[in-house]
């Protein structure tokens, strides 16, 4: 599993012309599925997603997390994290998790998300969507598991 966490002030997904997500404060996670992720991967990368103190407090340091500020996550599923590019000039996919085991998992991720006590909005599993989004600081992390 692979995570791309991009603290924002704003994100948007649309999908065609439609807006079917949004959020303000908080994080837009990008997030690929691998073969192999079980729950006990969903649970951890949740936990650690949500306790991340990357968030600035009252003196401008990165020292609280979603949860402290009230913040929301976005989540975007996005097989294409898990592109291999080490051999040719077409990534790989062979590792990405299949669209029938990913999207369940995906589902599942999301709700331990919510169960750390975070609000979450998702994107649009398997569709071609148009993600916005205005990067805070900017920071940019990449969580693995």
């Amino acid at each position: 599993m692979v995570v791309v966490y991009q603290r924002v002030s704003r994100a948007v997904v649309r999908v065609g012309t439609d807006i079917i997500s949004q959020i303000n404060r908080g994080a837009l996670l990008l997030v690929g599925i691998a073969e192999g992720d079980d729950s006990d991967t969903l649970r951890w990368m949740a936990k650690k997603t949500a306790g991340l103190r990357v968030h600035e407090d009252n003196e401008g340091k990165m020292n609280w997390s979603l949860m402290d500020i009230g913040g929301e996550i976005l989540a975007v599923s996005q097989f294409t994290l898990l592109g291999d590019c080490q051999k040719g000039k077409r990534p790989s996919y062979t590792k990405a998790g299949r669209p029938e085991t990913a999207e369940p998992l995906f589902i599942r991720f999301v709700e331990f998300l919510r169960q750390e006590g975070v609000s979450v909005k998702i994107g649009k599993f398997g569709a071609h969507m148009e993600v916005e989004l205005v990067n805070d600081g900017p920071v940019t992390l990449i969580l693995e598991k």
